[in-house]
């Protein structure tokens, strides 16, 4: 029979010396834990619901933590425990609390704090129960822990005490600071497994990932449309709402996107950064370059579902599908005209203001169409390119033209009229 003789690390303790010299501690109440020289410690009861490891309760949260070196050994810093619940690693006792750490050093598993007490071990089934006892009295939000509820509170209050020590930046959390820095050192350590692409956010990466799997798992309450990010979601129910936020210190325009109002600013700065290495054409967007591109290659990868017609651009097959549907959402408001592209409305819009932006360079002529400018300067240049083709005349607008051929179908019609025979009378 083994012996049996007192612990005085760990206060009411029985060990039992054996081939595999195993000691049972209880060092807090609800809590006993078992010990062995092969480096490994165990909790086998909480709450006092277990009595050995063949008698736990199935209900009990069990943690396994492994001694970097000898239990003979009290200078240890970490331990590790593991929760034989959900398999999370728990570094520290810090880290039971939302399964997040403090980073900071512990003593050792055989000082008695590497163990988790009753209140972190409550916290830590959170994470499991789902329960969230602290509310925000500023919204309806709730949180696991009281920690994550002062965080919180910063979005309320403004308050932002970490500062970036690269520019003037200030955020209310440590965590986002951290990912702000990347910014500025460039480090990208999120990477996608389906493309060659790198993130300096997870998120970022999380939002990615949609662009594979097409999941749009956010749907809009007001229309059919579905998302695959929230902040698309956030963005689109403006247009059901006419808000927008984002204006122009320039001139009166607003707009629903940041990245609009940014894109617009470029018309007053006159900035074309984006250069097409085809041609001298330069533009103030990325997309814009990316669309005009196409015009270089020939692709037209927007192709109509009712017609063999494709096109370069979205916005275009878009109008195009107006065709078919026959909508026209764009009204006059002087007349009852209504027209399907806005950009036509803007040109009829002209026949009311007497606007007339477009001047020729030759004369003093002004006119309301960039078109009917193009089809002035002939008279200047001389350009003819519409020809008959049943005779040698050339004309420098295709209406001419058409009124041309008249004169052609007019001389058949003489010329069939005057081969007639004469009716005969007859008694």
């Amino acid at each position: 029979m083994p012996a049996v003789e007192d612990c005085d690390e760990f206060g009411d303790c029985s060990t039992q010396h054996g081939a595999t010299s195993v000691s049972l501690h209880v060092d807090a109440p609800g809590f006993s834990h078992m010990s062995g020289h092969n480096g490994e410690l165990r909790i086998l009861s909480v709450h006092g619901k277990g009595e050995g490891p063949l008698a736990v309760d199935v209900h009990d949260n069990l943690f396994t933590v492994f001694k970097p070196e000898a239990l003979s050994s009290l200078a240890a810093e970490h331990s590790v425990g593991k929760s034989l619940e959900c398999g999370e690693q728990l570094v520290h006792r810090e880290e039971l609390t939302g399964h997040r750490g403090s980073g900071k050093d512990r003593h050792a598993v055989l000082s008695g704090e590497g163990l988790p007490d009753e209140t972190n071990m409550v916290i830590h089934r959170r994470t499991h129960t789902g329960e969230k006892p602290y509310g925000c009295d500023q919204c309806v939000k709730r949180f696991s822990t009281g920690s994550l509820l002062k965080a919180h509170m910063r979005i309320h209050s403004g308050e932002k005490p970490y500062r970036c020590n690269q520019c003037v930046k200030c955020f209310s959390h440590s965590s986002t600071l951290k990912a702000h820095m990347r910014i500025h050192s460039g480090e990208k350590p999120y990477s996608c497994d389906q493309c060659v692409k790198r993130f300096y956010k997870s998120s970022h990466l999380k939002s990615h990932m949609t662009t594979h799997t097409g999941e749009k798992p956010y749907s809009c309450d007001q229309c059919v449309k579905r998302f695959s990010q929230t902040s698309d979601l956030k963005i689109h129910m403006k247009t059901h709402s006419g808000e927008k936020p984002y204006r122009c210190d320039q001139c009166v325009k607003r707009f629903k996107k940041s990245s609009h109002l940014k894109s617009h600013m470029t018309t007053h700065s006159g900035e074309k950064p984006y250069r097409c290495n085809q041609c001298v054409k330069c533009f103030s967007h990325s997309s814009a370059l990316k669309e005009h591109m196409r015009t270089h290659s020939g692709e037209k990868p927007y192709r109509c579902n009712q017609c063999v017609k494709c096109f370069s651009h979205s916005s275009t097959l878009k109008e195009h599908m107006r065709t078919h549907s026959g909508e026209k959402p764009y009204r006059c408001n002087q007349c009852v005209k209504c027209f399907s592209q806005s950009s036509t409305l803007k040109k009829h819009m002209r026949t009311h203001s007497g606007e007339k932006p477009y001047r020729c360079n030759q004369c003093v002529k002004c006119f309301s169409h960039s078109s009917t400018l193009k089809l002035h300067m002939r008279t200047h240049s001389g350009e003819k390119p519409y020809r008959c083709n049943q005779c040698v005349k050339c004309f420098s607008q295709s209406s001419t033209l058409k009124k041309h051929m008249r004169t052609h179908s007019m001389e058949k019609a003489s010329f069939s009229d005057a081969n007639k025979e004469p009716m005969g009378c007859f008694d």
